[in-house]
């Protein structure tokens, strides 16, 4: 189970972080976050196929077929943890080596769009004043790694779950002969 874990888990992780690491620089320098968070969560959920698709391997090839909902939520727990690891660690490089400005940038771009949507003054205050706060935690890593894992790690959870609901079989599945 831990090789399975691992291959499937690096894939999805090398894939969304791959894919990550293309959005920010390319949604960074057009300034337009909202389809890079578009893009970003559409790459979670592509990469996190690798989590169906570890726990339909496991199921068939190792278990005869059979599998319980807690096994297979516990593999998809794996799968998305090692991901999820990944992705993390590919956006503090990422962050840290080539978009440092990356937060000033975003907070930029959150408060043009709370001025256009046209929100009142004491909104905007506390728009900026998120913002700010924002750029505060980002100055502190541990704070960065987690913010970055609880964007990723419910994706991850939520495909688990419905992966391991899906693919739960008590009983082995009948071949039909005809």
């Amino acid at each position: 189970m831990k090789k399975l874990v691992l291959v499937y888990g690096i894939i999805a992780g090398l894939i969304v972080t791959g894919m990550m690491a293309f959005s920010t620089s390319y949604y960074c320098t057009k300034g337009d976050f909202e389809g890079g968070m578009i893009y970003g969560y559409s790459a979670m959920l592509l990469s996190f196929s690798m989590i169906f698709v570890g726990i339909k391997s496991f199921r068939d090839k190792h278990e005869g077929g059979v599998i319980r909902f807690g096994k297979a939520f516990q593999i998809g727990l794996f799968i998305s943890l090692v991901a999820s690891t990944i992705y993390v660690l590919g956006w503090l490089i990422n962050y840290y080596y080539f978009i440092p400005d990356f937060m000033d940038k975003y907070a930029v771009a959150m408060i043009n769009k709370a001025k256009t949507s046209g929100i009142s003054g004491a909104e905007l205050a506390k728009k900026t004043a998120d913002m700010a706060q924002m750029k505060e935690w980002y100055k502190k890593p541990i704070l960065v790694i987690l913010m970055t894992y609880a964007e990723i790690l419910p994706v991850a959870l939520v495909v688990s779950l419905l992966s391991a609901w899906i693919l739960k079989r008590t009983t082995p599945k009948q071949i039909q002969t005809i």
